[in-house]
């Protein structure tokens, strides 16, 4: 409504000035529509710098979240940096266990990202504000301004679990690389042994009558607890560089 007043305020400050033979009552007019066309020009500029009329709107979104790793041994959130001071990152991660196709956090300097560490779901909250007008005053004299509903920042907060790895998209192909190396696999594959048997062996000593199942049960625990304890040395390594 702001724009028709400053239009109508142009057109009769025109026609008093031009039309009106009265020049005392053509010059007080005009005076008074040039005041409508001011007033409304301030406002105008008020409210696009100063979002006059204007209130902060936050609404807030929980989606829960799973990994976008392939591995399921090792469930993983995948960042990638935005620009090369990496004051901002977009975290990549799946929407359902099956999905095929990974969703990511909005790629915007506007967008903050903060990692938590929880017990619970892992999930992202999404904090995203808005500008919106006060009332339905404010909306009559300046919607046709187009700043009703404007984006103004979002904030993600990400909680995941304690098992899940936190790594930049360039340390996760690292990881792959070398974890998938030859000359990794076969360094590991002899230190596993190693632990594994002494690890047996130490069951045994505490238990001489186990059985061949329970000896089968100490085996496979062991060769996971090497398994992921040489993997979190690699990641700890990997993240170091």
């Amino acid at each position: 409504m702001i724009v028709i007043t400053l239009i109508i305020c142009v057109i009769l400050a025109f026609v008093f000035y031009v039309y009106l033979s009265n020049r005392v009552l053509a010059n007080s007019l005009t005076a008074l529509a040039i005041i409508g066309l001011l007033t409304s020009i301030f406002f105008m500029v008020k409210n696009d710098h100063d979002h006059y009329g204007l209130h902060n709107v936050t609404t807030t979104s929980t989606q829960k979240i799973y990994s976008a790793s392939p591995s399921k041994q090792l469930p993983m959130m995948i960042y990638q940096p935005i620009g090369s001071a990496n004051k901002h990152q977009v975290y990549v991660y799946k929407t359902s266990a099956n999905a095929k196709k990974t969703s990511h956090t909005a790629a915007k300097v506007t967008t903050k990202n903060v990692i938590k560490r929880t017990t619970g779901d892992n999930r992202i909250v999404t904090k995203k504000v808005h500008r919106e007008y006060k009332n339905k005053l404010y909306r009559f004299w300046f919607g046709l301004s187009g700043n009703g509903h404007k984006y103004v920042k979002e904030t993600n907060t990400i909680y995941l679990n304690k098992n899940w790895t936190v790594l930049s998209a360039t340390q996760a192909k690292q990881l792959q690389k070398r974890a998938s190396s030859k000359a990794y696999q076969a360094k590991q594959k002899t230190a596993a042994t190693a632990y594994v048997k002494q690890q047996v062996m130490a069951a045994m000593m505490k238990n001489p009558t186990m059985s061949a199942a329970e000896q089968k049960k100490v085996t496979q625990q062991a060769a996971a607890a090497y398994q992921a304890k040489a993997m979190q040395q690699l990641i700890k390594q990997i993240k170091a560089e």
